[in-house]
């Protein structure tokens, strides 16, 4: 489908790397701003198809051997519970490597497409929808997945060329992104938050051993610019998590903190604002800070 914009309207394009991430990231967010009226649009980069099945009431054969259209599936539900557009780049999933050494990557993986031809259907999407902010990931790709890096690369790249009429001539009329944000979904002061709230509750804490491992200098909560009040959208963003029953174990941990805890001990979701052509003052709590007009405001869109 083409995304169908409206001139006055806000629009929010999400860049990921596979079915899943969406609904881990950002997607308290996401909700929000549909409930506003804002047009919200999911760019998933590959089908999730090198995944696996991490849900053990999924670890069946017949789940394996239709592995591919049951993330197609899943990634339905998700977007329908979020309320949000979704496209497809169409790129093939890379897998995460594992051993010692590293495996080389699977030929013709989205982590191996060069940087300018893998952003080329994103380009062509940014200047269909014509969206005013993208979110997507850091430099490191939230965590070093090839295909969340290589989602960083196309994203930023994307944003640069999209509003360029000498990049990708054929690809429709340039337009111009006003803010790129990068998605700050597990720094240290969030995840040290909850569980000592977890632990001061008498709860056992889903975070002790990750807390345990982790490496204070690799921490970058420092680049958190703007946190967006999303505790009310909580349980749907967890409802779409659910929703991908092969990745998401309902019964699993992550799900152990008690709903009224998270929205009371940290009821947003954080971003770090990495490009912006707009004057907005950070700290903000809002992705739209400096683009919407009085008029939005006197309506009641924010």
């Amino acid at each position: 489908m083409d995304p169908v914009t409206q001139p006055d309207q806000l629009r929010l394009l999400a860049v990921h790397a596979h079915p899943d991430d969406e609904s881990s990231k950002g997607a308290a967010t996401m909700a929000k701003y549909v409930h506003e009226g804002v047009d919200v649009l999911v760019a998933t980069c590959t089908g999730g198809e090198r995944g696996s099945v991490l849900n053990p009431a999924m670890d069946r054969p017949e789940v394996w051997e239709r592995l591919p259209q049951i993330r197609s599936e899943e990634m339905a539900a998700a977007r329908e519970i979020l309320g949000v557009g979704q496209e497809w780049l169409g790129f093939v999933d890379s897998g995460l490597p594992e051993g010692d050494p590293l495996p080389p990557l699977p030929e013709g993986c989205f982590a191996l497409v060069p940087t300018e031809e893998a952003a080329a259907p994103l380009v062509a999407l940014i200047r269909r929808f014509r969206p005013q902010v993208m979110t997507t990931y850091d430099e490191r790709g939230g965590y070093p997945h090839p295909d969340h890096i290589k989602t960083h690369e196309i994203s930023v790249h994307a944003f640069e060329a999209a509003g360029d009429p000498d990049a990708y001539p054929e690809l429709g009329e340039p337009w111009q992104v006003s803010k790129l944000y990068y998605n700050m979904s597990f720094t240290l002061p969030r995840t040290k938050a909850i569980h000592e709230a977890m632990l001061a509750g008498g709860l056992e804490s889903p975070y002790t051993e990750m807390l345990e491992k982790w490496d204070p200098a690799k921490d970058i909560s420092h680049r958190v610019t703007t946190r967006v009040p999303c505790g009310e959208w909580f349980g749907i963003r967890d409802r779409a998590l659910i929703a991908h029953a092969t990745q998401i174990d309902p019964t699993g941990r992550w799900f152990s903190t008690p709903m009224d805890m998270q929205q009371r001990v940290w009821p947003t979701e954080d971003f770090e604002l990495a490009r912006s052509l707009v004057d907005s003052t950070t700290p903000e709590d809002d992705l739209f800070a400096g683009i919407r007009s009085r008029a939005d405001e006197e309506v009641g869109v924010r």
